[in-house]
């Protein structure tokens, strides 16, 4: 099991990321030019399978073992009526994973992914961010090595998901202490929220920089303050991933967020992950511009639980499908261009 003993540990994890294997890159990329079809004829398609051959180190990847894991939590700053739904979901929704019900229950099993859903005491609330950090220290590092803790052994590709009522006020919390700017421009409607909530989250926002903003230090600091246990756990999750060369399809906006302040202190945290989709959540473009990432997929998805990322795992296979399984030049004895 990958793991972090320390926050020191967790930070020092981010000095020194693995980097792709090049040799395997170029050795895809030399497959892709003997294929039958024009060079570049099937755009993004070609990018992705040289990107899967790089973190996969073959020049042939795969995606034929996908795991998606879901982390749950609950959020204090609920309290603050900065969701359209009361913090009770959560724990419920839990349920409704483990029985099958979820949309991303449907999505996994339509892309080929093994689920795993990690509960992170859903029935107890994190602190309420405009009066306290969010986790202990201790609090923190657990969340972080439960999701470092979630990877199979052997995966392809890795996504993952979250539930949790009230994490986009957390998320755009760690936008703002990130990328800077102010609360207004990275909250947004969330569940679909009406005016009179979308001030009290922006307000909620604003409180929680001004409290904390002047204590996060580094990445683990600011996922202690401005976070949740399910956050942090993706955060975790994502960067195990890349210290074993896992590559990773990032989900919408509180997926994305959960790197930010990974992503503020070393930017390459984005290399081994694709942006799937970008959600209609305002200020998720924004976020990615920020990370570096172009997503695959725009279809107004607000889902959350990994959903987006499973859509675009489908497109991922099919790219691996095209450079694995078409014939080349030679082999299809088609002249080939001059």
């Amino acid at each position: 099991m990958t793991g972090f003993a320390s926050r020191g540990d967790f930070e020092a994890a981010l000095v020194a990321l693995p980097v792709a294997d090049e040799a395997a890159r170029a050795a895809a990329a030399a497959r892709q030019a003997s294929l039958t079809k024009p060079a570049g004829s099937l755009g993004r398609l070609e990018e992705i399978a040289l990107f899967m051959a790089g973190w996969q180190g073959r020049e042939r990847p795969r995606a034929d073992a996908i795991q998606a894991v879901v982390f749950a939590g609950s959020h204090g700053v609920a309290a603050q009526g900065v969701s359209a739904f009361p913090p009770e979901v959560t724990a419920q929704m839990v349920a409704n994973f483990r029985q099958g019900g979820a949309a991303i229950n449907a999505l996994a099993r339509a892309c080929g992914a093994r689920l795993a859903v990690v509960p992170l005491d859903p029935d107890r609330p994190t602190a309420d961010i405009t009066q306290s950090p969010a986790m202990t220290e201790a609090e923190c590092l657990a969340a972080l090595n439960a999701g470092a803790g979630a990877l199979d052994q052997g995966i392809d590709l890795l996504f993952v998901g979250e539930m949790g009522i009230a994490n986009t006020t957390s998320a755009a919390a760690l936008c703002a202490q990130a990328f800077g700017g102010d609360a207004a421009q990275w909250v947004g409607r969330g569940s679909g929220i009406d005016d009179a909530t979308m001030l009290r989250k922006t307000n909620a926002v604003a409180r929680a920089l001004a409290l904390h903003g002047a204590a996060c230090d580094g990445p683990f600091e600011t996922l202690r303050r401005l976070g949740g246990r399910e956050i942090a756990a993706m955060a975790g999750a994502i960067l195990a991933a890349r210290l074993r060369r896992v590559p990773v399809l990032l989900d919408g906006f509180i997926c994305s967020a959960a790197i930010a302040p990974l992503a503020a202190v070393a930017p390459a945290i984005t290399r081994h992950c694709l942006a799937a989709h970008c959600s209609a959540e305002i200020a998720h473009d924004r976020l990615l511009a920020h990370l570096r990432l172009a997503p695959l997929l725009r279809l107004d998805m607000r889902l959350g639980e990994g959903s987006g990322a499973a859509v675009a795992a489908q497109i991922v296979r099919c790219a691996l499908a095209a450079h694995n399984e078409m014939a080349t030049f030679a082999q299809a004895a088609v002249a080939s261009a001059l």
